[in-house]
């Protein structure tokens, strides 16, 4: 895959829900302040921001079969696409777009099994995979630059990464869009599966988790892309642009400048919103920085 740029910015995940309200639909405020805030502070390749319920209820409320926290009977695809809207809405504002969806492991994990439809919660993330892909060729047609898949369930081990193979590979069945997964926490005990799941770009937290740099420095990832989160998602401390500065140039050492993404460890959803915003603008001076060193 070519990527727009040298070393391009983009992000994880959320941004924090600001200006809710309207009769009509509530987060539009939210959505629109989201995709402007990233654009202002110099992001590549943008989100919706993600703003309108957590990670898991954002899907699996719209997904048949599921009610509540609870899977009750077959997990069939959503009536109509889930984040499509919002991402139309950043498309119109930026060229470079990233569609989010959390992932199926992730998800199935999250929910109760209260169904004998399932003899497993494995079983339960193979379909909702099946429906996940159908929002994923959504977002492909809508022309979105990458597809992120979230799973950070994987680095906990409560799901082999074999299943989340199986899964991946259903989900981008057919779809040409540049794929990418993104794993938080370390990776040490998944990383010789991790490498090697079937996506374009791997997306792992370097931040807080330095250790995952020396970890995938061992693997042959075989031309696939490394997003490097070099931001602290769970530290409201906003990072000086030097200290960011310092992560990146030590993944450009590992992986090579062509071949690395720059973005937060996970979502800011938890931030202030003038937080989250320095956070980026300080990500993207600092990889401007780094990029006129090179």
């Amino acid at each position: 895959m070519n990527l727009p740029c040298l070393l391009p910015t983009t992000v994880t995940g959320s941004f924090p829900c600001i200006g809710t309200g309207g009769l009509f639909d509530p987060y539009k405020k939210a959505v629109m302040f989201a995709v402007s805030e990233q654009l202002r502070a110099g992001v590549d390749i943008i989100s919706d921001g993600q703003v309108r319920a957590d990670m898991v209820e954002a899907f699996v409320s719209k997904f048949p079969g599921i009610s509540g926290k609870s899977i009750v009977g077959k997990i069939r695809p959503a009536d109509k696409p889930v984040s499509v809207s919002d991402t139309k809405h950043a498309l119109r504002k930026a060229k470079y777009v990233k569609g989010i969806l959390t992932g199926p492991c992730t998800l199935s994990y999250a929910l109760q099994l209260q169904t004998l439809v399932y003899r497993n919660k494995e079983e339960a993330a193979l379909d909702l995979a099946c429906a996940l892909h159908e929002e994923a060729k959504h977002l492909a047609h809508i022309g979105c630059t990458i597809i992120q898949i979230d799973e950070p369930i994987l680095s906990t081990g409560a799901v082999p990464v074999d299943v989340a193979k199986k899964c991946l590979s259903v989900i981008f069945d057919g779809i040409t869009t540049p794929s990418c997964i993104h794993t938080c926490g370390v990776l040490k005990d998944i990383a010789p599966e991790w490498t090697k799941l079937p996506v374009d770009i791997l997306d792992f937290e370097y931040a807080v988790s330095p250790e995952n740099l020396d970890t995938l420095s061992k693997y042959d990832l075989k031309g696939k892309k490394i997003g490097c989160g070099c931001v602290k998602s769970s530290d409201q401390k906003v990072e000086s642009v030097k200290e960011i500065e310092k992560h990146i140039l030590s993944c450009v050492d590992v992986f090579g400048k062509e071949n690395i993404l720059i973005d937060p460890d996970c979502g800011l959803r938890m931030h202030t919103k003038e937080g989250a915003y320095q956070k980026l603008a300080n990500m993207c001076e600092a990889v401007r920085n780094v990029r006129a060193e090179l």
